[in-house]
């Protein structure tokens, strides 16, 4: 066997080694030492599993790399190789700088419990993360391959030649890829400002539903029976909507009844507090009932009650109806509404003779 693969082989088990005692003492600090000092096991786990490859691909690489300089390789290896390990080189590195951008969001949405009652700050954090992530991405990305296409001698060349015409490339580009640009703007806007957060509660298209994704070019809504409704993310910029929890997430439910004119408001109202006070949907602040309207048959009575979230008003509405009909057939049946005919009594006429 020629001494240069000997060597290769050499080296390859050595590179292995070291990628095999990285990884061991990254699992002996995550379950030794780091959970019980800065950070739960959790996390220490998250982040060896999310390094614990590219970091021992990266050392391999290196090892290969330093030494097969070493080497006496003939001709046509001695050019190949070390090529080929840098290609490899960048795309590990990337890989690696994408999986620590990951753990970054993972640091920072951890410390913001989006299940929580009150979670609005939350909510703001989650966006801003996920899209800043998907930024980073698309960056490391780029530069990674625009790297990778730099170690050849004709793409570089070429490089330095377009340099000179970069603003003419730039026009054409821009005029080529406006939509995608300002799809990639929105994104970054939306980021910001923050229109729309994760889990926030909207209404979109006639529909209603979470915010579930939000991307750099679209956003997924959940909607209430599970669909999932794909919205181009400039939608939230161009067009109104509704977002019920745009500054908290409580909000007012109402429930329309209509009754005949003779119903009794004030058993109603005290109906209608009763309900609130003994369920556990409501949260206590606002329970009232009015008469919003008198139409020819009927008059409509609206009850206005408040609930933490949009689904829990949801649930707290459809029971405050169910009780008040109930309410209403039980105690006043004659209130419900009815449509009256009147006929005027016509006096008997003599047949003619």
């Amino acid at each position: 066997m020629d001494k240069w693969l000997m060597d290769a082989i050499m080296i390859l088990l050595g590179a292995l080694a070291a990628s095999a005692l990285t990884y061991w003492v990254l699992m002996y600090l995550s379950r030794h030492v780091i959970p019980d000092r800065i950070l739960s096991p959790r996390l220490v786990e998250y982040v060896a599993k999310s390094i614990r490859v590219p970091l021992g691909l990266i050392v391999v690489s290196f090892s290969l790399g330093g030494a097969v300089a070493l080497m006496n390789l003939p001709g046509t290896l001695s050019r190949t190789i070390p090529a080929a390990l840098g290609l490899l080189q960048i795309v590990l590195i990337a890989w690696l700088a994408i999986r620590g951008v990951g753990i970054g969001r993972e640091f920072v949405t951890n410390a913001f419990d989006i299940k929580t009652a009150d979670n609005l700050k939350a909510r703001k954090i989650h966006t801003q993360a996920r899209v800043v992530e998907q930024i980073l991405v698309a960056l490391i990305s780029f530069l990674a391959i625009a790297a990778m296409l730099m170690t050849f001698d004709k793409v570089r060349q070429l490089g330095v030649s377009l340099l000179a015409s970069a603003g003419v490339v730039g026009i054409i580009l821009g005029f080529a890829a406006q939509k995608s640009i300002a799809t990639l703007f929105a994104g970054i806007q939306i980021a910001l400002t923050q229109p729309i957060r994760v889990d926030d509660v909207v209404i979109v298209e006639g529909e209603w539903g979470w915010i579930e994704e939000i991307t750099l070019t679209y956003v997924v809504v959940k909607i209430w029976d599970l669909r999932r409704l794909i919205v181009p993310i400039t939608f939230f910029l161009d067009k109104p909507f509704q977002n019920w929890t745009r500054v908290s997430a409580d909000i007012l439910g109402t429930i329309c009844i209509y009754a005949d004119y003779t119903v009794p408001i004030e058993p109603i109202r005290a109906e209608l507090q009763r309900i609130c006070k003994a369920s556990d949907l409501w949260d206590g602040k606002v329970c009232g009932l009015q008469v919003t309207d008198a139409r020819e048959a009927t008059v409509e009575l609206r009850a206005l009650i408040s609930a933490k979230d949009s689904s829990i008003a949801w649930d707290l509405r459809c029971l405050v109806r169910e009780k008040l009909i109930d309410f209403l057939q039980k105690n006043y049946p004659s209130a419900l509404p009815r449509t009256r005919v009147v006929l005027d009594s016509v006096p008997n006429r003599q047949p003619a003779a």
